[in-house]
């Protein structure tokens, strides 16, 4: 799947490893009630509980199954129930329907979690003392299982802010931090970041170092024109200025697909915004801090592919391709825990909404980049098609990410809900069209040529 995280790891260093990564879903877990964590909004959100069963029964089902064979699963049905979409791995429980598992409930998913973990940690153990080729071979599904439960965790954050923004009550999940944390300055105008192009080279190098998912493999050059790249996200001031030139009234903006949507489905604004006491009065916005009134510098959240479109249509840009992306951003810098294209280190915060950008102060050029793994996943003109070259791994893993490469985009960077140490330049990730429950925002591109 990826090269080593680690260059020589000990047992001790896998057993940290793995403690820390399953003790942050039971944090992000902790501030809700059982009840909280059985509900399901709609299709596309899981419950928080199954959230927590399905990345355990990952480490039982590649890891545990294969290292003990003569242990039997913790609970049989639980292979049925929390099974996602593998198919080689026999029969799964529908995902519309995961909503109505109320049992196991949470108290008896924790139960399931400790098992695993203990089976995992004695696991680990004894292989660093009886047996270190067994352990080094166990590397890269291990470090697969702990980079599946950040995606997870991600993912959890998402749809429990779907699920609350469901209760009239509009609850909070944790509180909004001090004032005083906010950016100081305000986003400032948009600047634009000027890249020459050329032949370059993209995606990680199979075997190279750090971990990667196997669809951001193989590495491979792609041409690209002169292009600019916005130096932040779109804001909700502009995106309110978009929506007041009726930006979601004129057909001429939108893709077929998009327009279709819009009439459909009676898209008015991003996804959670509302207006506080009817139409013509000030828009809202739920976050995992409750409702608040829109924040104009922040930039604008929950909004689909289509929209993102339709805004650039709008603005007379476009969506930026993901190699310009990709390229821009390792211009701007190291990929590592620090320098202007760096995503945060393992001990960075998950900030829960995300935040506007601070003041560029004048300063442009290839490390002007903001907003680059903290704010919103940013939506590329680029379907989800594998890289020349990529092949899928053999076996259940293979149908991690291959099996999805149809009717999606991509998107690059990282949000304010990406766990510490989870993003990277090359990662990519990708949603339907019209997804709008994701945190997915809009950076803007200029000039090349669009694929």
């Amino acid at each position: 799947m990826a090269a080593p995280e680690f260059d020589h790891p000990t047992s001790a260093d896998l057993v940290a490893r793995y403690t820390a990564v399953r003790a942050h879903t039971e944090r992000l877990a902790q501030p809700l009630s059982p009840e909280d964590q059985t509900v399901q909004s709609m299709p596309d959100v899981s419950p928080t509980k199954w959230h927590r069963a399905h990345v355990t029964w990952f480490f039982e089902t590649f890891v545990l199954a294969d290292a003990e064979p003569e242990h039997g699963p913790f609970q049989d049905t639980y292979w049925f129930l929390f099974n996602s979409y593998y198919e080689s791995l026999g029969p799964r429980y529908a995902r519309p329907d995961r909503g109505l598992i109320t049992r196991p409930g949470a108290h008896e998913v924790g139960e399931y979690r400790r098992h695993v973990d203990t089976r995992m940690v004695e696991l680990i153990d004894r292989l660093g003392r009886d047996d270190e080729g067994a352990l080094v071979k166990l590397l890269p599904t291990l470090e697969l299982g702990f980079h599946h439960e950040q995606q997870h965790q991600e993912l959890l954050l998402m749809d429990i802010k779907h699920v609350l923004s469901r209760n009239p009550l509009r609850p909070v999940y944790v509180p909004a931090p001090a004032p005083g944390d906010a950016a100081p300055g305000g986003p400032g105008p948009i600047r634009w970041v000027e890249v020459d192009g050329g032949l370059v080279e993209v995606g990680h190098a199979s075997g190279g170092p750090g971990f990667a998912f196997d669809n951001e493999s193989p590495r491979h050059r792609a041409w690209l024109e002169p292009y600019r790249l916005a130096d932040r996200l779109v804001t909700n001031g502009e995106w309110a200025a978009f929506m007041a030139d009726g930006g979601y009234e004129r057909h001429e903006l939108w893709l077929s697909e998009g327009w279709a949507r819009v009439r459909g489905e009676g898209w008015r604004a991003p996804l959670y915004w509302s207006e506080a006491d009817g139409p013509g009065s000030p828009w809202l916005e739920h976050t995992l801090h409750g409702t608040a009134p829109v924040d104009p510098d922040a930039p604008v959240a929950h909004v689909s592919y289509y929209e993102a479109d339709a805004y650039a249509t709008w603005a007379g840009k476009r969506l930026p391709r993901e190699a310009e992306w990709e390229h821009a951003v390792a211009l701007a810098g190291p990929s590592g825990p620090s320098g202007p294209g760096a995503a945060p280190g393992p001990d960075g915060p998950v900030l829960f909404h995300p935040r506007a950008a601070a003041d560029a102060g004048g300063q442009g050029g290839q490390g002007g980049l903001r907003q680059l793994h903290d704010a919103c996943w940013q939506w590329t003109s680029s379907a989800y098609h594998p890289y020349p070259g990529f092949t899928p791994p053999p076996g259940a893993i293979g149908e991690y990410n291959g099996k999805f490469m149809s009717d999606q985009m991509v998107l690059r960077g990282g949000c304010a809900l990406t766990p510490p140490g989870h993003a990277r330049t090359t990662y990519r990730n990708f949603f339907p069209h019209h997804a709008r429950w994701a945190l997915t925002g809009v950076r803007l591109a200029d000039g090349g040529v669009p694929a």
